[in-house]
């Protein structure tokens, strides 16, 4: 199979190209080398591979790149919260002009194949029961509530307390930063795309990714990268909230290996279909910080409370789809992937202005 990959020197699309190659594949790599997420240039792991230095924006430089692909993996894309409005038109410009770009650009060249690269963001809060009013999408925590320590939310109909439940794939879809808005928006993108076309798309709804070529030191990486910047510095990490908010933390190379077997598994026939990439283990963030800091011998995580407008109290995944429709499991335990982290190869700081 030979497949475009685009974002293939970034953290996940590096460990991508990565798999397809060990697996005999044919890769051609494109990455357009955002500030945002690279420093120092194109990373040395993904020189072996000779990616193309471009823009997904660019159509005519896709109408070149993919005559004989038989199918697109679509990692590139502008990360982070977005919680700045100011960084609305860059959002909307890289991740969703840019995939329309690339879906004109497949639909010209006869390629009806499509990974693409979403996120657990698009569901806002996870799922959620109430005693007395069974599944329930919560009310809005509420800023007086989050300064007094209250951080889970409350039943809208009797303000009762929640218990948090694994979140399928057909829950309701509620972004709530701009980044969240822009991956939706691709959904949607390639989802019209499919039915217009006939063509068929997975896409993958990743949890929070960890792992070996984090981009470090940004404002624009992950939980698990900002721990380990601060562990290194020789400082606590600081969790928001009581540290007792719930993600499912998925190691980068079993992430690789989904997109794999989605781009090997049956395409949906002029549709897309969504599904969660995830461990399947969920944990805490203040357990993050602390098997982290046990790791690298650091400080202890220190607990600092408050809330980022956008932060979310609890998304937990239901991971049976992946393992139904692609034959995904996760195989790297939570205590061991994290523990590795602590000395896992970085990119290099990225180039982020002041």
């Amino acid at each position: 199979m030979r497949v475009l990959v685009t974002g293939a020197a970034g953290f996940i699309g590096s460990q991508v190209a990565d798999l397809l190659v060990a697996q005999e594949h044919q890769v051609v790599c494109l990455d357009a080398l955002l500030p945002q997420a690279h420093g120092g240039g194109l990373p040395e792991w993904s020189r072996q591979h000779e990616p193309v230095i471009g823009d997904v924006r660019d159509g005519e430089l896709l109408d070149r790149l993919l005559p004989g692909v038989d199918a697109v993996c679509h990692q590139a894309a502008m990360v982070g919260h977005g919680l700045d409005p100011s960084d609305a038109p860059d959002y909307a410009s890289h991740n969703d002009y840019g995939t329309a770009v690339l879906l004109a650009a497949m639909h010209r060249a006869g390629v009806s194949r499509l990974v693409l690269a979403s996120s657990m963001v698009v569901y806002g809060e996870g799922r959620y029961g109430c005693a007395r009013h069974g599944v329930v999408r919560p009310a809005p925590r509420r800023a007086a509530d989050l300064t007094e320590g209250r951080y889970d939310p409350t039943c809208p109909h009797c303000a009762g307390p929640l218990a948090p439940a694994l979140v399928p794939e057909d829950a309701p879809l509620e972004p709530r930063s701009t980044y969240a808005a822009s991956k939706l928006s691709q959904e949607h993108l390639a989802a019209a795309w499919a039915r217009q076309t006939g063509g068929g798309v997975w896409a993958l709804r990743y949890h929070n990714v960890y792992g070996p070529r984090m981009p470090r030191d940004t404002p624009y990486a992950g939980v698990a990268s900002i721990f380990r910047s601060a562990l290194a510095d020789g400082r606590p990490p600081r969790v928001y909230e009581d540290g007792r908010q719930r993600r499912d933390f998925v190691h980068v190379t079993d992430v690789a290996r989904a997109n794999v077997l989605a781009l090997a598994a049956p395409a949906p026939d002029g549709a897309l279909v969504p599904v969660n990439v995830c461990s399947g283990e969920p944990h805490t963030v203040g357990e993050l910080a602390e098997v982290l800091a046990s790791a690298m011998g650091g400080p202890a995580p220190e607990v600092v409370g408050g809330a980022r407008a956008a932060d979310v109290r609890h998304v937990v995944a239901d991971p049976r789809s992946a393992r139904e429709l692609l034959g995904y499991t996760a195989r790297v335990g939570f205590v061991a992937g994290v523990t590795a982290f602590a000395t896992d190869p970085l990119r290099e700081p990225a180039a982020v202005p002041a």
